[in-house]
């Protein structure tokens, strides 16, 4: 891991360090204040690239560093300034051709978007996690929070470093990943918005039901997409803290 770049963030006394590892970029936020170690988050993000989603992203880790938690983030295969990757654009332009058609997405779509990225992202968070858990500052335990929920999924059933999860529902879950979930034992708490459009709600309560852990929670709000309400993150807080500290 090489640090390239680091500042103070001083309204709020958080450190953000960019970092590369190989050819993945990543960031790392800790609590300028809290006593080191401090545990550790892990946030997903959707492949959308690094400096769109840095807003949301910066957000969360704030969000965390006031909690005592440090957090991270890399960029996805494929995606921002990643090489290209021509068999998943090539995926996703078959996802936006159905919907624009209204089309039904089938499951060959849902897999050759979905069952790739998995295999080539989970590799890359351990390798992560592998870089950032030595480091004086970084104590452990681990928790994952939000991204595509079939990364999320595969993660707390390969890692065991990792105790506990927040999932975001509403990504496209592959049909095989329905029986990983049974596999999941950590706490989870799942946040799902009940009117999203491009969440297939009974999908996501299935995938609820399907997941294996004895203390799992979901949390519903009204609304769509983006209208996650303020408070959602803080029972989210809630719940690493209970797992976490």
């Amino acid at each position: 891991m090489h640090f390239t770049s680091e500042q103070h963030l001083d309204d709020d006394g958080v450190l953000e360090r960019e970092f590369t590892l190989g050819e993945i970029p990543g960031i790392l936020w800790t609590p300028a204040s809290a006593p080191a170690p401090v545990p550790l988050i892990l946030l997903g993000h959707p492949p959308l690239g690094l400096r769109k989603m840095y807003p949301r992203l910066l957000a969360r880790a704030q969000h965390s560093a006031a909690q005592g938690f440090a957090s991270s983030t890399i960029e996805l295969p494929g995606s921002g300034d990643r090489p290209r990757w021509p068999a998943a654009e090539q995926a996703r332009a078959d996802l936006r051709r159905a919907m624009e058609a209204g089309e039904p997405v089938s499951d060959e779509i849902v897999d050759a978007l979905i069952l790739p990225l998995v295999a080539k992202a989970v590799p890359e968070w351990q390798a992560t996690l592998d870089a950032l858990l030595p480091l004086p500052e970084i104590g452990g335990p681990v928790g994952y929070s939000g991204g595509v929920i079939s990364i999320g999924i595969r993660l707390a059933v390969v890692e065991p470093r990792i105790v506990a999860a927040g999932f975001f529902a509403g990504s496209f879950v592959p049909r095989a990943m329905f029986e990983e979930a049974r596999q999941v034992t950590i706490p989870l708490h799942v946040l799902l918005q009940w009117d999203d459009e491009g969440n297939d709600r009974q999908a996501a309560l299935d995938l609820f039901d399907a997941f294996g852990s004895k203390e799992k929670s979901l949390y519903a709000n009204m609304g769509g997409h983006t209208g996650v309400p303020q408070f959602a993150g803080d029972a989210a807080a809630q719940f690493f803290t209970r797992h976490l500290k």
